[in-house]
């Protein structure tokens, strides 16, 4: 994995201009970080001319002597001599730090058949490594299919051909010895190439390929780790880990290398409990002991006649196995509660400073007083309309009366009534409709007898 800024183009590296020693690891695997890069040379005399070479983003990395009085800085793109030709590689690490890491590999400096610098990479170096990289999915599968019809017991995990496309190694996975004497006969054949076998390990070939950890990290194989120490599980018995393959094992298939990394630590804890304290004599019978907290300082036990776990002390272990070989058998084990730590109280902190919640709350109530509005339309015109002739004055009932567009003079009349002193009836009661007047007819005449 690399930097999206820190990509080589046209054989200079660019992005952030650091030329690869940006100390994250990321522009190039198996990275050193050159704390000397910025230290400006004293003696010319006496610096290292031999560089750090890797190849096909640092699966692969080589000393090469630089003869030349150019001088490269970390990260250029330069061309070595290779097999019956040259090669492209990346420049990884210079100065002092060179010599440290020959020695940890114990390599001579002065070496007469190191190879050596030829110069910077140009235009062709990088068009012919560009159509030579090209070809090495192709290789892998034909390769592959090749093994696999002389039935040979092996799998081809990466191909890696040289610059100038002379040469071509083949890295193989194989539990047993290989016969590959003729399968080399027919990779020279199909390929028209050098060929060089080279066996390798699983977990050189997780290196190689890459991938992600299941702690979400970035496998230490192919980022950090060149040491390959053996790794068993005793290492998880001392965690007190659970033997589960699926989940001691890498993508690798083996058990996983960093089961390594906190065992000293562990070993050293473990040394505080007693020893040969696997049984302990009570009167309910034998303990047995089940597992060790080295977080707690516990020892768990079991009776044979119940399958409750009790927690003991360092000291209350001590204590009973000093008198069990003094022929005393205690009553209990005296037992402890394993009780975690006690949970920290929250407390609320106000990180807004002055800002105040009542200001969402005012805004959130008119929004529901506007969507209840909205949902009343009639009321809501009526409402506005109110409010578009003022305030109402007072009233009896605090109703509204009819407009009365009578004029002066009718105002003042009376209104006519009838005989039972009863208002006339308005249009529009339901009522029934006045009866007739009746006519003033003369009274008949009387007779005379």
């Amino acid at each position: 994995m690399g930097c999206s800024n820190c990509g080589t183009k046209d054989g200079k590296p660019g992005g952030c201009q650091s030329h690869g020693s940006c100390g994250t690891g990321s522009c190039n695997r198996m990275n050193v970080y050159d704390w000397l890069s910025n230290l400006p040379i004293h003696d010319p005399a006496t610096e290292c001319r031999v560089m750090e070479i890797s190849f096909s983003q640092g699966s692969r990395k080589d000393f090469y002597r630089n003869t030349t009085t150019q001088i490269f800085e970390k990260g250029e793109i330069v061309s070595v001599e290779g097999v019956s030709g040259f090669d492209v590689g990346e420049v990884s690490l210079t100065g002092e730090l060179v010599r440290i890491q020959m020695k940890k590999k114990s390599i001579d400096e002065f070496h007469p058949d190191m190879k050596k610098v030829l110069r910077r990479a140009s235009d062709r170096d990088l068009d012919l490594l560009k159509q030579n990289k090209a070809r090495e999915k192709e290789a892998v599968i034909r390769s592959r299919a090749i093994s696999r019809q002389l039935k040979l017991d092996m799998k081809v995990s990466q191909v890696e051909i040289q610059a100038d496309g002379r040469k071509a190694t083949f890295y193989y996975i194989a539990d047993d010895r290989v016969d590959f004497r003729e399968l080399i006969k027919i990779f020279a054949s199909e390929f028209r190439v050098k060929v060089e076998m080279r066996q390798i390990g699983a977990r050189q070939e997780a290196g190689k390929v890459g991938g992600i950890g299941s702690c979400g990290r970035e496998l230490c194989c192919s980022t950090w780790l060149t040491d390959f120490k053996s790794v068993n599980t005793t290492a998880a018995r001392y965690q007190n880990l659970s033997i589960n393959q699926s989940k001691l094992s890498g993508q690798c298939g083996r058990l996983k290398c960093c089961l390594n990394y906190e065992l000293d630590t562990y070993l050293d804890a473990l040394q505080q409990f007693p020893e040969n304290a696997d049984t302990l004599q009570v009167a309910k019978g034998t303990a047995l002991l089940i597992k060790k907290d080295i977080f707690k300082n516990l020892m768990w036990y079991v009776l044979p006649d119940s399958s409750k776990q009790y927690p003991l002390l360092i000291e209350r272990v001590k204590q009973i196995k000093k008198l069990n070989q003094q022929n005393i058998v205690p009553d209990d084990l005296g037992a402890v509660e394993a009780t975690g730590k006690p949970k920290e109280e929250l407390v609320n902190v106000d990180l807004t400073g002055q800002f105040s919640l009542k200001t969402l709350d005012k805004a959130d109530r008119k929004k529901r007083e506007m969507r209840r509005g909205s949902n009343q339309p009639g009321r809501d015109n009526r409402d506005n309309r109110d409010n578009r002739q003022g305030p109402a004055p007072q009233q009896r009932d605090n109703r509204q009366q009819p407009r009365d567009n009578r004029s002066p003079q009718q105002r003042n009349s009376r209104p006519p009534q009838s005989r039972d002193n009863k208002p006339p009836t308005q249009k529009g009661d339901n009522q029934q409709p006045p009866s007739p007047p009746r006519e003033n007819k003369p009274p008949p005449p009387i007779k005379k007898q």
